[in-house]
């Protein structure tokens, strides 16, 4: 199988040639959520079904339990102090893991009703949290504890890092799924993985242009994702979006453009650049953690 499509030419400025797709890891149900630890060379990622995080010690190519149970967790990112923040489904919060490993939850209701199950979370330069709350972790038992909406919707929310107050930026999602900040914060790039259960359903990128204050002031369809849904999403750091698809990875210019493929043997889910120069593309797959290098710079995160 090839391991990249390219369909504009500046797509294969980004590849590598003597660089090919690496399986690091298999043996989970559903990996999710890779986030790099560069102060510490290693990656961790959920393998949500298994109700366990995993740890790829990228010196040693090692891969150990991290935690379990992990209340199911999905996407996990690093707040500007290095701290773990991660989306639980089992218990339907946003939590924070301390230095000490002690857990403190950052969010779990809305206006007293409790969350779905939180998906994906990204941090701003503010130290504000915004996550996805689509209902996956609560559709089964798989995921999760199957149980109805509290909420009644599927919504982007905003956490203040000051008062803690928890606020909807976007609730006309089907199912918010993956979301990353443009570099200078002003655009949020969010997943609606709507079609997973339907397929007159949305299926697409969109952003959603967020003034300093955290206020959504306009949005637009970035791009449809085809075949499958889009998931998990990263920049690099030219601003080009690399978003999990059916068939790989999929990478768009800042204008919507379409230009190229990394293909997977299994639908993606997530996906973030790591490494020492942040050049490394981490992919979790289905049942496999899989890493490329290319020739490009992830965007510069905690």
């Amino acid at each position: 199988m090839a391991e990249f499509e390219v369909i504009k030419p500046r797509f294969a400025e980004l590849i590598i040639g003597m660089c090919h797709l690496e399986k690091l890891y298999s043996g989970t149900r559903w990996a999710e959520g890779p986030v790099y630890f560069a102060d510490g060379r290693y990656l961790l990622f959920s393998d949500i079904p298994n109700n366990r995080m995993l740890r790829f010690e990228e010196e040693t190519g090692a891969v150990s339990l991290f935690r379990s149970p992990s209340n199911f967790t999905n996407g996990h990112t690093r707040d500007r102090q290095g701290r773990l923040v991660s989306c639980e489904h089992g218990t339907r919060r946003v939590t924070r893991t301390e230095p000490d490993g002690s857990i403190t939850v950052l969010a779990d209701r809305f206006e007293g009703r409790r969350l779905n199950s939180p998906n994906d979370v990204v941090v701003r330069s503010d130290g504000s949290i915004w996550f996805t709350d689509p209902p996956y972790g609560i559709l089964s038992d798989y995921e999760g504890f199957k149980a109805d909406s509290e909420i009644g919707a599927c919504n982007v929310y905003r956490l203040d890092p000051d008062s803690g107050a928890l606020t909807i930026v976007a609730g006309d999602f089907d199912k918010p799924n993956g979301l990353a900040f443009s570099a200078d914060e002003t655009v949020l790039y969010v997943a609606d993985s709507g079609r997973s259960h339907g397929a007159d359903k949305p299926h697409h990128v969109r952003a959603l242009h967020v003034t300093p204050q955290g206020e959504v002031t306009a949005q637009r369809v970035f791009a449809d994702i085809e075949p499958g849904i889009p998931d998990g999403l990263r920049l690099d750091s030219e601003g080009r979006l690399w978003i999990s698809a059916e068939d790989g990875v999929q990478c768009y210019e800042p204008d919507g453009t379409l230009i190229g493929k990394v293909l997977v043997p299994e639908p993606v889910a997530n996906l973030t650049f790591g490494g020492p120069r942040r050049n490394r593309l981490f992919i979790t797959a289905s049942s496999a953690l899989y890493a490329v290098f290319l020739n490009v710079r992830g965007l510069q995160t905690p």
